[in-house]
């Protein structure tokens, strides 16, 4: 059995944009959600800074994962993306077990 995959992501905005993210976020993230294996999907705005966000993923697979990755939602939302972010979004995969 294939274990969950968690991802840190973290995203910074062009000064003044970061609302732009969050739109984008709050349109997608009910899609993304509905897909199969998607276990989370929680973006956070970092505290006193309107540009800087955390996104947490958590996928039941590295296929489920694989199989986001390809939708048609997500290549539309990493081609726009540039448009408001000051560069590539920061992925940092962690192990989904407790170190508690």
């Amino acid at each position: 059995m294939s274990q969950p995959i968690q991802l840190v992501i973290h995203i910074t905005t062009l000064p003044g944009r970061g609302q732009e993210q969050i739109d984008a976020y709050e349109r997608l993230a009910p899609v993304v959600r509905a897909e199969e294996g998607c276990l989370q999907y929680d973006m956070h705005q970092v505290s006193g800074d309107s540009d800087r966000f955390v996104l947490i993923e958590r996928w039941a697979s590295e296929g489920a994962l694989a199989a986001h990755d390809a939708t048609p939602h997500m290549i539309e939302a990493d081609a726009a993306s540039p448009v408001f972010r000051a560069g590539p979004a920061q992925v940092v995969k962690v192990d989904a077990e407790s170190l508690a």
